[in-house]
């Protein structure tokens, strides 16, 4: 059957600063912040007809049949984030992008240009913001489109003309605040993002250009775990979207500890990796496992 090509509004909804997050609030309750506040994106995501393609840690990818149910989703995420507070005393911001145009559908997941530009305009938008494309602005009604303004005109990598950027208002009263973002929470640029992995005397870097690895006991392995409660095909780690995602699959479970000494446990879960640390592969760090790697984001 071949794939399925229509097109859609892409979404990515992001918590900024979820990084900084985990640095503050120690993992644990970090990613009990980020789990609550993606339920409340995905329950507004439904609300207006939208579909969950993938959560990218801390991140959401979803597809509207239309740009209005696309700016209307965003809009209400932004509000109900504010409304409900997930994070209690501790302030939780999301910046939103979007795109419109043709997908190919396969699988349950879509791809594409259009895919490729909603991520790109993301990466670009600040916390508290709704960034968009020329090409979903156009499809909008009127009213709509008096919300949106052109805030740029940018260059994405491997396309020839240049994009416009829009900015969607979102609350009653767009402040000064909403229409400059939060730079606080924006993610540094010129970072050189690769996740180094070190196992003994191997030493395997992922980046944009080399984007995952499977892990585990089984031969076919990039990187063999030599320890029986590991999985022959334990787990899996790829770079999405400019994040390094950890992707549990095995029977025993995985066992990160991070930087500040907190402990995560995955069973058939995922997890964004972030500043340095230590996995182990079916085997909890208080049985003081010898088959441990090592890894750092840098």
């Amino acid at each position: 059957m071949s794939p399925l090509h229509k097109n859609v509004a892409i979404l990515f909804a992001d918590i900024s600063g979820s990084t900084a997050l985990y640095d503050k609030l120690g993992d644990v309750l970090a990613l009990q912040l980020v789990t609550r506040t993606l339920g409340i994106l995905t329950q507004e995501m439904a609300a207006h007809q939208g579909t969950l393609i993938k959560t990218i840690g801390d991140e959401i990818m979803c597809t509207f049949p239309d740009a209005t149910a696309a700016i209307n989703a965003a809009c209400a995420m932004h509000l109900a984030v504010e409304k409900q507070r997930p994070g209690g005393e501790e302030p939780i911001y999301v910046r939103i992008g979007l795109h419109y145009g043709e997908v190919i559908c396969e699988g349950g997941d879509v791809y594409g240009d259009t895919v490729n530009i909603a991520a790109r305009v993301t990466a670009i938008t600040r916390a508290r913001q709704v960034m968009t494309t020329q090409a979903l602005v156009d499809m909008l009604p009127e009213k709509l489109q008096i919300q949106a303004r052109q805030v740029m005109r940018t260059e994405f990598r491997g396309k020839v003309e240049a994009t416009d950027v829009f900015q969607v208002s979102w609350e009653q009263e767009d402040t000064t605040k909403t229409r400059i973002g939060m730079s606080a929470f924006r993610k540094p640029a010129g970072t050189k993002n690769e996740l180094v992995l070190r196992y003994h005397q191997q030493v395997i870097t992922l980046s944009e250009k080399n984007k995952s690895i499977v892990l585990g006991r089984g031969d076919d392995c990039e990187l063999i775990i030599l320890d029986n409660l590991a999985s022959r095909q334990h787990a899996r780690i790829e770079y999405n979207f400019g994040k390094y995602l950890f992707i549990d699959h095995s029977a025993n479970g995985t066992f990160i500890r991070f930087s500040d000494g907190q402990v995560i446990h995955l069973s058939h879960q995922q997890i964004v990796l972030h500043g340095v640390g230590t996995i182990s592969l079916g085997k909890a760090f208080s049985e003081s496992p010898g088959e441990v790697i090592e890894y750092t984001v840098q």
